[in-house]
């Protein structure tokens, strides 16, 4: 199982450690909820070394890109940051993404980690068709970067007590090549995966060790502490964030998902598959993807049927849990047409129990 350069302080903390993505990742330190508190009202520190980082360079890298990804990359400016994601050939998805611009022959892509070698193939391959080759204007530097998130509403004002740029006042989506905590040239970019704010930092794993101690001394006036992948995952769920293997998959259509902001049928923007997504959006999808609450007692888990009244099975459940800041049973799942609108009753069926819900608007606090 690999590790990530910050492996060791999560084990000397006392996390409860499992593997995840083939990495051996923390779930928590002292509790879900604690954690997830901290990140909604101060400040906390997430380990997603685990994730994936490939370069596309050269006088073809946009093309490149523009044709692997649903989003518009014309749209870019350099120092910006574009959510998308890859489409397959069979109406699904690869993976979804980030994408950043630091030039007209230079992106960086984003990818999940444990994604990250069935998207490097599809990379790899796309790029093939246009002469690109690995190790020339394609690199994976997956294994050679960490990163660390560092989200909450006192994130930034964290942050901005180690470097002389200003990165209190950056638009979100953005990012910038600085010096952070005496190290020459992290990314810093305001992205984040928790609805909460904050950044994102990339720097070398030979400075992963000054980069954790001087986060968590800046952050000690904010009560800053590490948190875990659980209090993640309710985080981004609260938040009405997808999740790959759970929301999105290699079957369904971002169409589906709700991910049509992302998905731009504009001239010049050909990616995979581009022909059915467009039809998929004119004729109307017969799946929605949707939040929903529970009214009844339990909790969904990814898998449940979704039911009507008359207990005829309408959908499936993607993801569930307690949301930590209100208290109540919350999830998403695709439901078939009609029964996505806002209000619409469901069902859950858990084991022998159909559990009563209501479609609802995300996120969901």
């Amino acid at each position: 199982m690999k590790t990530t350069p910050f492996t060791h302080f999560h084990e000397a903390l006392g996390a409860r450690m499992a593997p995840f993505a083939g990495y051996n990742m923390p779930i928590e330190y002292t509790g879900i909820k604690e954690e997830h508190k901290t990140v909604r009202e101060k400040v906390g520190v997430f380990d997603v070394s685990h994730m994936g980082e490939f370069w596309i360079k050269g006088p073809k890298a946009f093309a490149l890109v523009q044709s692997l990804t649903t989003n518009d990359v014309a749209a870019l400016t350099d120092g910006k940051v574009q959510y998308t994601c890859f489409t397959n050939d069979t109406g699904g998805i690869v993976d979804d993404l980030v994408v950043y611009r630091f030039g007209a022959e230079k992106y960086l892509l984003v990818v999940n980690a444990a994604n990250i070698d069935k998207d490097w193939d599809w990379v790899v391959k796309h790029g093939a068709e246009m002469g690109l080759k690995p190790g020339v204007e394609l690199e994976n530097t997956s294994e050679s970067i960490c990163q660390l998130a560092i989200q909450g509403p006192f994130a930034l004002k964290t942050m901005q007590k180690l470097t002389n740029e200003t990165v209190t006042d950056m638009g979100y989506y953005s990012f910038k090549e600085i010096s952070l905590a005496g190290i020459d040239k992290v990314i810093f970019s305001t992205t984040g995966y928790t609805g909460s704010g904050g950044c994102e930092v990339y720097a070398y794993n030979k400075d992963a060790e000054k980069l954790w101690h001087a986060i968590f001394e800046a952050g000690s006036e904010f009560g800053i502490k590490p948190i875990g992948l659980g209090a993640r995952d309710t985080l981004r769920l609260e938040s009405g964030y997808c999740l790959y293997g759970h929301e999105l998959d290699d079957v369904h259509s971002p169409i589906e998902a709700g991910l049509g902001w992302i998905t731009k049928f504009v001239a010049g923007n050909d990616f995979t598959n581009r022909s059915y997504h467009e039809k998929l959006k004119a004729d109307g999808p017969s799946r929605h993807l949707r939040g929903f609450l529970i009214e009844d007692k339990g909790i969904a888990r990814q898998g449940y049927p979704i039911e009507d009244i008359q207990g005829n099975e309408i959908g499936v459940v993607c993801s569930g849990t307690v949301s930590p800041s209100t208290g109540k049973s919350i999830g998403t799942g695709y439901v078939k047409d009609g029964f996505h609108t806002l209000g619409s009753e469901i069902f859950i069926r858990v084991r022998n129990k159909a559990l009563k819900a209501v479609v609802v608007r995300m996120p969901f606090y």
